[in-house]
């Protein structure tokens, strides 16, 4: 039974953007101007050397302890979580065996600054893609052929490319997410052409969406993937490399025990579990899904917040299954087969890029996702759940 709620939902309130959506209001910091933390920016800026030298390891175990205390505001603590996480998790995964801990100079700050933004301390799609990028044109907008990214690992166009897709996937899907509020309105007081009006924009984000999906292909490939992009971004927990989970020495909070998080994966985005709130799309209980809710603890909390109040409050489908407007159904149906659409996509992307390099290569056991999932079976079932939603 969904509330009835008097007050409109403000994006501001929950750090969505009307032109940018989850993307950060202000473009990501692209370095810490305090000289203090020279030694971490130092680091992050050799990282790639660092990686293909196989010396991180050492470097990390000799760089000085800072204090988080002088971040002074919430771009400088999420750059320093971008940081400490693609430093952390070089330094778990550069090497012939993953480390099991790490030292106290990188878990201690790692944790310090995780627990002020509100999520785990391991490297989040938050600090991968949200707060990775930079405009070449500060004036053009946010799209490829004008981002480029502010952190790498071992760098290189596949990389480079594989995470610009999802920032400009973000992008589009502001379209979308800034007509959420007048959706809802529209829905509770029942006024069938403001909702119309308001679902077919989104059915039109969700297109341009994606057609930036789309270009995957075009500049990362699946090999290139598979063996150079993706083994940085694993986490270690149901990853049967680190089958105990990572040791963050000196974090007094885990009391020396291993710790377990999931790795980074693009199940860390708001886009499609907000829209699915939204149009009232329904997963029947899977591992897939169990997976899913647990991906929005590693989200910014205020963006979990707004998925949260997106399905308390939608009375979309309720309105358009009672309406019998056909204009309305058509643009509902429109909203329901893009996201089938971008799931669809996705899906044969997780197939050529992990599960059929998984298979010419079966020593690296990866038929689970970045994040530690059994996927293709539940992505279909999702895909087609999905397209079962039409009215």
């Amino acid at each position: 039974m969904h509330t009835a709620y008097a007050d409109e939902l403000r994006l501001e309130e929950y750090e969505v953007h009307p032109e940018r959506g989850f993307l950060p209001a202000e473009d990501p910091l692209p370095y810490l101007e305090d000289p203090y933390y020279a030694p971490w920016e130092q680091i992050a800026s050799e990282l790639p050397k660092l990686l293909v030298a196989r010396k991180l390891r050492s470097v990390v175990d000799g760089m000085p302890r800072l204090t988080t205390e002088r971040l002074q505001t919430e771009r400088e603590a999420r750059r320093a979580m971008l940081l400490l996480s693609y430093i952390g998790h070089g330094y778990v995964w550069n090497g012939d065996a993953p480390a099991e801990r790490i030292p106290a100079n990188l878990a201690q700050p790692w944790y310090e600054v995780s627990q002020r933004l509100g999520r785990p301390p391991v490297l989040s799609y938050a600090s991968y893609a949200l707060d990775n990028w930079r405009r070449l044109n500060p004036n053009a907008p946010i799209e490829l052929g004008n981002i480029v990214l502010l952190q790498n690992f071992l760098g290189g166009l596949d990389e480079e490319w594989f995470i610009l897709i999802h920032v400009d996937i973000e992008a589009k899907a502001a379209r979308a997410i800034r007509q959420i509020p007048t959706a809802l309105r529209a829905a509770t007081e029942q006024n069938v052409p403001a909702l119309t009006a308001a679902l077919q924009e989104v059915a039109t984000a969700l297109e341009q969406m994606y057609a930036v999906l789309a270009r995957m292909p075009e500049a990362c490939d699946p090999y290139i993937y598979y063996h150079r992009v993706r083994p940085y971004i694993h986490g270690w927990k149901n990853n049967p490399a680190l089958p105990n989970g990572l040791i963050y020495e000196g974090v007094a909070a885990y009391g020396g025990q291993p710790q377990q998080f999931r790795g980074e994966t693009g199940a860390q985005s708001s886009i499609i579990p907000t829209l699915d709130g939204l149009l009232g799309i329904q997963h029947a209980d899977d591992p897939l899904k169990t997976y899913l809710m647990e991906m929005r603890l590693y989200m910014p909390p205020a963006h979990r917040r707004f998925i949260e109040a997106v399905e308390a409050r939608s009375t979309v489908r309720e309105t358009v299954l009672q309406s019998g407007d056909s204009a309305l159904r058509d643009a509902y149906n429109a909203c329901v087969e893009n996201i089938q659409r971008f799931r669809a996509l996705h899906l044969e992307y997780a197939a050529s890029y992990i599960y059929k390099q998984q298979a010419k290569d079966p020593k690296n056991p990866t038929r689970v996702g970045t994040g530690g999932t059994p996927f293709m079976k539940y992505l279909k079932k999702h895909r087609d759940e999905s397209g079962a939603h039409k009215v």
